[in-house]
């Protein structure tokens, strides 16, 4: 029996996220610029994003750009962006034709004109694809994110819009970028990393996390399918005992 066959399509998560790691080292390991590495890893999502249309998985979130990203040197960050923009002309037309919505989170107004242009322009030509919704993390923090939520909050209760005794956990979560998207069930982490390095902190409250020393450009099928089985042998208690859950 196949790792596929093994899958309870009733208990796959509705959410998944995904911390793209090891596109470097992969490129390293094999004497390639960095670069090789990032292609081979939006090959890598490409297939990934098409197994989990055919999962029916509802959301899927990568972490393709964090903020700390543009630290990087001038080179890598001018190779990332051209893939992206690469990427988006390339796949417009997959996404509409197999109802894939395109969503972005993050500060995409640090981005060059062309690159935030492109961005909005496939985030608008994808809006009403309902099958799956790819939620690509761009510059883009869980810090960040927060302070702001906070800000925006502190702003509607300066205005009067909502109240000081209104502001809640779901009234705070109606507030990040991602209030119309549920918290993911399952994170996964590639490169044998073990840490969440600023992403969707305040989403993964109750996230099982699944951690694999497989670099992202060889991630495959397979791999997925250990993540989700995994995640499916999970007992998800949320605090309460093992008896009231069953």
């Amino acid at each position: 029996m196949s790792l596929k066959d093994k899958i309870d399509k009733n208990k796959i998560p509705e959410h998944i996220a995904i911390i793209m790691d090891g596109n470097g080292r992969w490129a390293k390991q094999r004497g390639k610029m960095r670069i090789a590495g990032h292609n081979q890893g939006a090959k890598t999502l490409k297939d990934i994003i098409k197994i989990a249309t055919e999962l029916e998985i509802k959301y899927l979130t990568v972490y393709a750009f964090s903020t700390e990203n543009w630290d990087r040197p001038a080179k890598e960050i001018s190779g990332l962006l051209s893939l992206l923009v690469n990427s988006i002309d390339q796949e417009i037309e997959n996404a509409n034709k197999n109802g894939i919505k395109i969503s972005v989170i993050g500060d995409i107004s640090r981005f060059p004109k062309k690159v935030k242009s492109k961005i909005q322009n496939v985030v608008e030509l994808t809006k009403n694809n309902k099958k799956l919704n790819v939620i690509i993390a761009l510059s883009y923090s869980g810090r960040w994110e927060i302070v702001e939520a906070s800000k925006k909050i502190a702003k509607d209760v300066k205005n009067n819009i909502i109240g000081f005794e209104d502001i809640s956990e779901e009234k705070f979560s109606d507030y990040l970028d991602t209030s119309e998207i549920p918290d993911p069930e399952l994170l996964i982490r590639t490169s044998g990393e073990k840490r969440i390095s600023n992403f969707l902190l305040y989403q993964i409250a109750y996230t099982e996390l699944y951690f694999t020393d497989v670099l992202w450009p060889d991630f495959s099928e397979n791999e997925l399918y250990k993540a989700i089985l995994e995640y499916i042998g999970r007992e998800r208690r949320f605090g309460k005992t093992s008896e009231q859950i069953k």
